[in-house]
């Protein structure tokens, strides 16, 4: 499909399953080696990181282990500076390796926020992988250690990412059409 329909928004294809399995296998790579003989702790922001967590998963070759946190920041098709937790942190941090696991890091806000969070239960050490990174939006200072792609500021859905809740099932990614 070159173009979709989700909800009102028409969408065209932008990134296709070679490229985006592409990029996990890229990320799962780094892991694997800055991770070899540790056991990480992937710490996966539901809903939109399911997907990309779950494919990243199955290419970590290292042993390691999975769980999840929810926030809500977004609003339609626009970002809020209201950052709501859902679920939140119930592991035992103490000395872990922490990777938190990002489908898209835009404005950085929601991010940030569980960065810290996850700092004051004194991990071993906290890196951020995302699977889509908007170097226009980003307005905080923390590091992505672990970027699939950059891509410019539009708003897309698929491999996870909404609106509205609707688009996640998507195969592909597909960013709006204005």
């Amino acid at each position: 499909m070159t173009k979709v329909q989700v909800r009102e928004l028409v969408f065209e294809k932008f990134i296709g399953r070679d490229e985006i399995d592409n990029a996990v296998q890229k990320v799962a790579d780094r892991i694997n080696r800055d991770y070899e003989g540790k056991n990480p702790l992937l710490l996966a922001i539901l809903n939109g990181a399911f997907i990309f967590a779950s494919d990243l998963m199955r290419k970590i070759t290292i042993p390691c282990e999975i769980s999840f946190v929810k926030f809500a920041s977004y609003s339609g098709t626009m970002t809020t500076s209201t950052i709501k937790e859902l679920i939140g942190v119930d592991e035992n941090l103490k000395d872990r390796h922490i990777i938190i696991v990002e489908d898209i890091v835009d404005t950085g806000i929601t991010m940030d926020k569980l960065i810290q969070d996850v700092k004051e239960k004194n991990p071993a050490g906290v890196k951020v992988a995302c699977f889509c990174f908007k170097p226009e939006a980003f307005q905080k200072n923390f590091t992505i250690d672990y970027i699939g792609l950059e891509i410019p500021n539009d708003f897309i859905v698929g491999y996870g990412l909404d609106y509205n809740g609707n688009g996640r099932n998507l195969p592909d990614i597909y960013k709006v059409v204005k």
